[in-house]
């Protein structure tokens, strides 16, 4: 028997305690990492003479902890590791004045940084600065808004596939067809949106389906996992862990290098940030630095799926437990 339910009173004292604690865990969550945007080992890379290379070091060093930088031996190997996604940009020291490279396509934000820092101090030397955009972002989303805004629908998508699937009482097989199905039509349809009609990212449109579609599977199977295990609670977890900390911490609209540590590592562990990753490297960059998002998308896939079949087993053993849908049970004549 369920115990005495709180008193009215007890009801009115726990929303006036627990509504300002939800507000300060989501303002502490969505405003803190964008309060505090800032560069962080930022990968960058430079070429050129020695003496120039050095100068151009002594500059970027300035800004303690801001940039990690990267020797390379000429401008095609420093081009080269920016398609590779292994820096953000890069300085090119030649006799007719510093060249930067950038890709937009990986941050416009990050981009506009390099630049307004490399033509800050150029112009107080008196030297011009020619910048080349060598993986620009698509015209259609010049700024990467309408990519960032793409992390926070799919994220919602998964949370409610996880838990509509656990609220009907959809179990084992079922429970894993149901996710895998509704993440595939949610692919299908965001790819069709995102790549067909808006035209905000590139590549190859079965590939950016897939992205779509593993994202949201690893977020819904993560959350019926949670739920299978743990039951409502595990739901409420699930959706607090991928909206308070996935979202926020995904570091899509600017560069996970440019939050405040650890919130950009921890995104980059959880689906919404991973899939935010990935999406860039198969849009943009031909699949450059695709492995690492592609294996946390899967294990959370996988292990979300994995937790779904081990709480339907679990709940098919457990004593008193009710019968399969469909079936019932044999009637046992009197004595």
């Amino acid at each position: 028997m369920s115990g005495p339910s709180p008193s009215p009173g007890r009801r009115v004292a726990a929303v006036v305690v627990l509504v300002p604690v939800l507000v300060a865990l989501a303002l502490w969550a969505f405003a803190w990492p964008a309060a505090r945007t800032a560069p962080r080992d930022l990968p960058v890379g430079v070429a050129g003479a020695p003496a120039a290379i050095a100068q151009v070091e002594q500059r970027l060093d300035r800004n303690e902890g801001a940039f990690e930088i990267h020797r390379y031996a000429d401008e095609d190997e420093a081009r080269g590791a920016v398609e590779d996604r292994t820096v953000y940009g890069a300085v090119i020291a030649g006799d007719r004045g510093p060249k930067l490279l950038t890709a937009s396509a990986a941050s416009p934000a990050v981009a506009q940084l390099l630049r307004e820092a490399m033509t800050g101090r150029a112009s107080a030397s008196g030297d011009p600065v020619q910048v080349v955009d060598v993986v620009p972002a698509p015209e259609a989303d010049p700024r990467g808004a309408a990519l960032g805004a793409s992390v926070l629908p799919l994220a919602l998508a998964g949370i409610a596939t996880g838990a509509v699937v656990t609220l009907l009482g959809l179990r084992g097989v079922r429970a894993v067809v149901a996710l895998t199905g509704a993440a595939v039509s949610t692919g299908l349809v965001a790819a069709a949106i995102a790549h067909s009609w808006l035209g905000v990212v590139t590549g190859d449109w079965w590939a950016v389906a897939g992205v779509f579609g593993l994202s949201t599977l690893a977020v819904g199977a993560g959350i019926a996992g949670l739920g299978a295990l743990l039951g409502r609670a595990g739901l409420g977890l699930g959706g607090a862990v991928m909206m308070l900390l996935g979202n926020p911490f995904s570091g899509v609209s600017s560069a996970p290098e440019t939050l405040p540590r650890p919130a950009g590592a921890i995104g980059q562990w959880l689906p919404p940030g991973a899939g935010g990753s990935l999406l860039r490297s198969v849009s943009f960059f031909d699949g450059a630095a695709a492995i690492g998002p592609a294996l946390t998308l899967t294990w959370w896939a996988l292990l979300g799926l994995g937790a779904v079949l081990l709480g339907g087993a679990l709940r098919r053993r457990a004593p008193g437990a009710s019968p399969a849908p469909g079936r019932t049970r044999a009637s046992v004549p009197a004595a």
